[in-house]
């Protein structure tokens, strides 16, 4: 059986994407799926390459029971298009830079990661890089949390079990 492979995208890959990767691969292992999928997370912008999620994203993360610190920063790449059936951007800006990579003959799915978070307002998970206090960092867990649950609901609805 082939793997499901999502890619989870932000701008530098230090913050919203490494907790989406961290929480979906946590929801993932609980379920006993981890041979399954293929997870793993990027920035549409270089900033970060080969750097650890951001220390302030590690803590939020390690309260609730998530590992991050094996993560590192890494770049979209074009073979992305070909190696994943997801790539979930977090945000609009993320989305639009990625539809300008995304080659034409991409059947995956191309779209916001939050469009699976069932019961949520927001549309876009919020970058909490310049925010001042650790309340962004768990903002963007809480959204995570329930986008991953959501993805992996409609994942198990198209078949996978």
């Amino acid at each position: 059986m082939e793997k499901i492979s999502v890619l989870f995208v932000c701008l530098g890959n230090i913050c919203r994407s490494p907790s989406a990767h961290g929480v979906f691969e946590h929801l993932v292992e609980r379920k006993g799926e981890s041979e399954s999928f293929l997870i793993d997370s990027a920035g549409t912008a270089a900033y970060h390459i080969g750097k650890a999620p951001d220390p302030r994203t590690q803590v939020a993360a390690r309260r609730r029971g998530y590992a991050l610190e094996h993560l590192r920063a890494r770049a979209v790449e074009a073979a992305d298009f070909e190696r994943f059936n997801y790539i979930l951007a977090m945000d609009d800006a993320n989305l639009r830079d990625l539809r300008r990579l995304c080659p034409r003959g991409f059947h995956g799915h191309l779209g916001l990661f939050l469009d699976f978070a069932e019961g949520v307002k927001h549309k876009e998970v919020p970058d909490p890089y310049y925010t001042s206090g650790e309340q962004g960092f768990e903002e963007v867990l809480d959204l995570v949390e329930v986008a991953s649950q959501g993805l992996y609901r409609r994942l198990q609805e198209s078949g996978i079990e």
